[in-house]
């Protein structure tokens, strides 16, 4: 009952490896290829329950692939480059290290570092007993995918779908990159000093102007004093939550369709004494900005376009320009500071009039000379301060607060990030989203909500930024001409590097310079070309496998052999809509026009029991290292064994996110403990027993020739085959859970084995009401290992190498998936038995009630109460009438059974004897009356029999064993 789990499961997943199983089966069965393609985890860390409940899953799936006969080929991965590694390997070296660093030897102490996590996280699957083609794993940091993935790329290239363009895009100053969008996270709590600042107007356009005269607001007078006051002043309002960008500040963007007003500013004290805003915010910028402004005419945002308004930090004039539908009237003023250098809108409304691109913000994300006198600021720490100082020196500062809202941060670093533009190389979406959105119909999304998502995502997406100025990466294969800056990238080069990567590595764009990287054919001027230093988002890596590893670029790779394109079923967490099926997406559509996969499956994230996210500082994490293999005081931390954790796994309704705590891990303990107990005591009643035809010298009985008993058990295990198939095929797993745990305990505990008891324990050895007992153990133990086979692998193979018989089949996963044949099948009973079982439940509530009533032990036995329920006599009463007619038909088909022996109410009930009808019991002790059903409990008449405990009136009788009773006098005889 212990398992021993820490010393029995490697010694299971040895004979599984000395028996080469995975491989044999993966590669010999004989029904179709079936690809379950491994989205790769990053090679960094050590495991968390996050992987188990991944790889588990994935394992699940495959072993019931496999014992279905299907040939389930399971390639694991790992993404191996990136900026988490190239920063572990920099924090492990000093500084005179770092200095003699060059790109190569970063990249080989990288790889280094890559392979040696890798093997750590491997030993951790195959102890969880995952089977894959573990000897040969994919790694993107290998030649051959990484080859696989410059095809994939030079196939976009060609077909028109890769860019270099200088546009704004995500920018990491803690990593010094350019990120995608899936490189992202938004931490709650994030605070932006928001600012609402006022434009001075200095020039307005002619139609504009004769409204504003006609409500007596002359436009020429800007800037003059009004009858010997303040000076006439009109100002655009602004709104932003990031201060630092107004030195880049090119224009002001409105809503052509949006009303808005010139409002004459009530408050002497005001910085300007008009105000531009959208009509339906004047109301509440009343509060925000504590003025009152009275609306002095309205106009269409169409109106405002050409107004020239003074930048108010520095000598620069801009024009108020028409945007788009994303200037709305949620937030803010209704007019947007716009810097096409810091935005995609802001860069889209200024390229349709001609902006130019400033950015005033270096790599480390430090003002230049661009921004004036802010140069030298650091925009996340130091430079809202200083330009929201300024703003209020100059006297256009309306208000300052503090703005909570989403924000995105380098999911790597946990830093801010800004939009920064750069020179960067794009994968244009435009050109294939339709196709991709096609594509995404076509596929199966489990659940149905994540076709949504991912339609959503890839709807609204704007170009993918695939390059990054990192070193630890696969390169961008392009080289830039010295002078003119013009680019080479082309059919012959991307071929000529994609062949030196696959015969070299990636290594070989830093080990050589152009002379040996460019093709023959440009060999003579290599002295003016140079080489690109970007690397490719880590996404397009892993998002390149389908060619890598499933061999779906024309010309199939090798390792491709034994695998489906499009892979047959993808799964991997929910995040992964914006991640790698979204990668694996867009460049499988790019290059074939079809989606990678068949079917994709998403499961949620682990969290506490109470909830809650799992961190170090909460003190809630569950390491299934420990959970597996114990922990320092197995104590408090036992080693609960890989099959506990895989149960686990099989009982959360994953496509939410799913708890585990130690509670959590101590009931799923028990349930595992549950199914052994019932294996081992399946197998131990079998220690005797030949499961061949009696006619070939064997045990066991026909199935035809079964007691109704018997035959109620196989139907009941076939009913459970008929369900765990449906719910493996449809992976609900926690379905399957639930129905081993109520199979275990409801109808072979309760039931069928506390039945048979007396048969297996009284019985004759040989007899028959034995034999037919063993002959259904045997045919359900060797079910109940296939079916618990995908989810508690060691237990089930620990059950097929404890039978106690030979059997064909070396392994459990040999004898293939349990079916169920059609003699099996007898779902008429279920119906009959169902309301003895019910009966069965009366009786035992009214014994239970007599056990409570008295004591226990002999002294006692005079008492009122009763101890074992073989103490009880019951008498049955049934009422005519609807009600009992359909027990009244159960109890007649079990009076016509061929095997009174097996099939009688005494030993159904656990009692020592059932009437049914006639004269109530003398010393009723119990009574009780349900559905026009009365039961009336009394003590068994005569003594307890020494050997099989009934109460019997013929102890005493037999002079050879005087303590015994007739039937097992005979039987001893």
């Amino acid at each position: 009952m212990r398992a021993n789990a820490k010393q029995r499961e490697p010694e299971i997943q040895a004979f599984w490896a000395e028996q080469r199983l995975y491989e044999r089966l993966s590669q010999e069965n004989a029904g179709p290829v079936f690809t379950l393609h491994d989205g790769p985890p990053y090679a960094n860390g050590a495991l968390h329950v996050g992987h188990a409940l991944n790889k588990i899953l994935k394992d699940i799936i495959n072993k019931t692939a496999l014992l279905q006969g299907k040939r389930a080929r399971f390639v694991p991965g790992w993404d191996c480059h990136g900026l988490p590694i190239e920063l572990k390997v920099l924090q492990g070296l000093s500084g005179s290290e770092r200095a003699a660093l060059t790109p190569v030897s970063l990249r080989q102490k990288a790889h280094a570092y890559a392979l040696e996590q890798v093997e750590g996280q491997k030993a951790g699957f195959r102890r969880w007993g995952i089977w894959a083609d573990w000897d040969s794993p994919y790694l993107t940091l290998q030649k051959d995918y990484e080859a696989a993935q410059i095809g994939v790329f030079g196939q976009m290239v060609l077909s028109g779908h890769i860019y270099r363009g200088l546009k704004p895009v995500h920018w990491s100053p803690s990593s010094r990159t350019a990120l995608a969008e899936a490189e992202l996270e938004y931490p709650d709590g994030h605070t932006s000093p928001s600012v609402y600042v006022a434009f001075p107007v200095e020039q307005v356009p002619a139609g504009l102007a004769a409204q504003l005269k006609a409500v007596g607001l002359e436009t020429e007078a800007l800037g003059q004093p009004a009858h010997g006051g303040r000076p006439i002043t009109l100002s655009v309002a602004i709104w932003t939550t990031t201060p630092w960008t107004l030195p880049a500040n090119l224009a002001v963007s409105v809503n052509g369709q949006l009303d808005y007003a010139i409002c004459r500013v009530e408050d002497s004290d005001s910085l300007s004494n008009h105000l531009v805003v959208a009509s339906e915010l004047v109301e509440s910028l009343q509060a925000s900005l504590s003025l009152r402004l009275e609306p002095l005419v309205t106009v269409k945002g169409a109106e405002l376009e050409g107004i020239v308004y003074r930048h108010p930090l520095l000598e620069r004039r801009s024009p108020v320009v028409l945007g788009g539908d994303y200037i709305t009237t949620e937030s803010g003023t209704g007019l947007v500071h716009t810097a096409p250098g810091h935005g995609v809108d802001d860069f889209n409304t200024g390229r349709k009039y001609g902006l130019p691109v400033l950015c005033p913000v270096d790599e480390a994300g430090t003002l230049t000379a661009e921004a004036g006198p802010f140069a030298g600021l650091n925009v996340l720490k130091d430079a809202n301060a200083a330009i929201i100082a300024a703003l209020k020196e100059a006297g256009v500062l309306l208000a300052e607060q503090g703005y909570a809202h989403r924000y995105p941060y380098d999911w790597r670093t946990k830093k801010p990030t800004i939009f920064r533009a750069t020179e960067q190389w794009f994968a244009s979406v435009e050109g294939f989203r339709q196709q991709a959105l096609d594509a995404i119909a076509r596929v199966e999304w489990l659940p149905a909500s994540g076709r949504n998502r991912i339609e959503a995502m890839v709807g609204e997406r704007g170009d993918w930024c695939i390059s990054r100025q990192r070193t630890w990466g696969v390169p961008i294969p392009v080289f830039y001409h010295r002078e003119s800056g013009e680019v080479l990238l082309n059919e012959a080069t991307l071929r000529h590097i994609q062949d030196l990567i696959a015969e070299h590595g990636a290594d070989v764009w830093w080990q050589r310079d152009e002379a040996g990287l460019l093709p023959p054919a440009y060999a003579g001027e290599a002295e003016q070309w140079r080489k690109g230093t970007d690397t490719m988002d880590v996404w397009f890596d892993s998002g390149s496998s389908w060619a890598g590893v499933l061999g779906g670029l024309a010309g199939d790779a090798p390792r491709g052999a034994g695998l489906n394109y499009p892979a047959d079923l993808y799964l991997e967490g929910s995040d992964q809509h914006r991640g790698w099926f979204q990668s694996s997406l867009l460049t499988s559509v790019a290059v074939n026009g079809q989606a990678p996969y068949r079917r994709v499956l998403t499961h949620g994230f682990t969290l506490d029991e109470k909830g809650r996210k799992m961190s170090k500082s909460l003190g809630n994490v569950v390491d299934p290292a420990v959970l597996v293999e114990g922990g320092k005081n197995e104590k408090q931390e036992p080693a609960y064994g890989a099959d506990v954790l895989r149960l686990w796994v099989s009982s959360v309704d994953y496509s939410a996110d799913v708890p585990l705590g130690p509670g959590i891990v101590k009931q799923l303990a028990d349930v595992y403990r549950k199914v052994r107990n019932t294996a081992r005591y399946l197998l131990g009643n079998l220690h005797d027993f030949d499961p061949r035809p009696q006619a070939e010298g064997g045990h066991a009985i026909p199935v035809a020739e079964l007691p109704l008993l018997d035959r109620w058990m196989l139907q009941r295990t076939a009913a459970l085959i008929d369900a765990v198939t449906g719910d493996f095929e449809r992976f609900e797993f926690y379905r399957f859970f639930q129905a081993l745990q109520n199979f275990c305990v409801v109808d072979l505990s309760n039931v069928y084995l506390d039945i048979a008891k007396d048969r297996l324990y009284v019985s004759g050895a040989a007899e028959f009401r034995r034999r037919s007992c063993q002959t259904v153990l045997s045919l359900v133990v060797e079910r109940l290992a296939g079916l618990i086979a995908p989810v508690l692998c060691h237990m089930a193979e620990d059950i097929w190498q404890s039978l106690p018989y030979p059997v064909a089949e070396r392994s459990v996963f040999e004898r293939g998936w349990p079916t169920a044949p059609a003699e099996w099948r007898a779902p008429d009973l279920e119906a009959p038995l169902e309301r003895i079982l019910e009966l069965r439940a009366l009786v035992n509530r009214q014994l239970e009630s007599c056990r409570k009533q008295g004591g226990k032990g002999q002294e006692q036995e005079a008492a009122a109460g009763i101890g074992a329920s073989l103490e009880a006599q019951v008498q049955l009463e049934l009422e005519a009438g609807d009600d009992t007619a359909p027990l009244q038909e159960a109890l007649t088909l079990l009076a016509a059974s061929t095997h009174p022996q097996v099939d009688n109410l005494t030993d159904w009930l656990l009692v020592s004897a059932v009437r049914i009808g006639g004269a109530a019991p003398a010393g009723v002790l119990a009574e009780a009356r349900e559905g026009g059903v009365t039961v009336r409990i009394a003590r068994a008449e005569g003594q307890k029999c020494e050997r099989c405990w009934h109460y019997e009136t013929d102890i005493g009788t037999h002079a050879a064993h005087p303590s015994l009773c007739g039937r097992c006098v005979a039987v001893l005889g």
